[in-house]
Formats: C-alpha cells, structure tokens, sequence
C-alpha cells in the first residue's frame, strides 16, 4: 500500500499523512510500535498472574500468551517476508525486546534458583526456534490441530522433554513419546 493508497482510503490529503509520518517505512514502524506495546501489556499480565505459580507454570503461560500475541499481529510472516528489508529487522528487533529478553530473564532466573540444569542460552535458543517455527508451520492443517494445541505441545516438551516413563507397571523400562494435551495442562496448571 502506498501513501497515496493510504491517504485515499483514510479520506485525507497525502499532506496531512506526511505532516505526521515523514515517510511510508516511519507510519508502519509506529503502527507496529502501537501493536507490540499491546503484546508488552499482554505479557505482563501473564507474567503477574502467574507470580506465585510454580516456575514450568510460569514459562507455560509466557511462552502461551507469546505465541498467541505474535501470531494475531502476524510478526512471524513481517519477519520473514517479502518487502521492506528495514521493516523485517525492526520487527525483529522489537521481538527480541518484546518477547525474549522477558523469556531469557525468565531462564536465567531459573537456572540461577536450580530449577534449570541445562544453560539458560540453550533453552531460549531452543525454544525461540521452535516458537517461531510454529508460527509459520504448516502442521496446523497436516496434524488438524490449532496453532494453540502445536504450541502446547511445544512448550511441554520444551519443558519436560518429549520422552517420559510410561505408567509404572506398564512396560516398565520402556520410554514412550508424550504429545501433551489440554487435559495435561489442566491436570498440571490445576484448577
């Protein structure tokens, strides 16, 4: 879209758009401004809400209300497409402000308190590969799944790994595969 575009469809002069966004790549950059301080706002009312709650509880709900943010003002595809090569960096940019320092905090908070045994770097690189990839994955439409239940499954097995004991008693020795569920995060996040 242009300025032209832009000022035909707002019902102004091109002139009146200029007297307060110098350019195309300033209007977008305070738009996406306005869009990731509402993602900010979103992530701190996950974080307090989640204050007292166990720390794989607290990640949990980051990396959930992250996911979902990021995903509803379409920052994966802004990162990655076409178009303006200063746009995708800024939004990069303001993602790694937004989003993985919060989560990088979060990590090496952990890992500082022995909740964490592998390097906090590790995990947010993990993670944050993996978060991004499911914003653009394919898989919702393979699996039948939302993006919700492809990030559930994620950050479950970011967090407690994909391999678990099964039911003791049953094949005992043996490890099976473990796609959490809703009904996991219920019986996990409690009531």
């Amino acid at each position: 879209m242009s300025m032209d575009d832009l000022a035909r469809e707002l019902g102004m002069s091109k002139k009146t758009l200029y007297r307060h966004f110098p350019d195309r790549h300033s209007l977008l950059t305070a738009v996406l401004d306005r869009q990731f301080a509402a993602v900010e706002r979103t992530l701190a009312a996950a974080a307090q809400d989640a204050e007292e709650q166990p720390f794989g509880i607290r990640v949990h709900r980051l990396l959930v209300a992250a996911g979902t943010e990021l995903g509803r003002i379409g920052a994966a595809q802004l990162a990655t497409g076409r178009g303006d090569a200063l746009l995708r960096r800024y939004v990069e940019q303001r993602v790694d402000e937004v989003i993985y320092r919060r989560l990088d905090d979060l990590f090496h908070d952990g890992h500082r308190r022995g909740l964490l045994p592998a390097p906090p770097e590790l995990l947010s690189e993990i993670t944050r590969g993996a978060l991004e990839r499911l914003l653009t994955s394919r898989l919702t439409r393979e699996l039948d799944w939302t993006a919700a239940d492809l990030l559930r499954a994620a950050v479950g097995t970011v967090l407690y790994g994909a391999i678990r004991p099964a039911a003791p008693g049953i094949d005992d020795g043996r490890r099976r595969a473990l796609i959490p569920t809703a009904r996991d995060d219920q019986e996990e996040l409690g009531p």
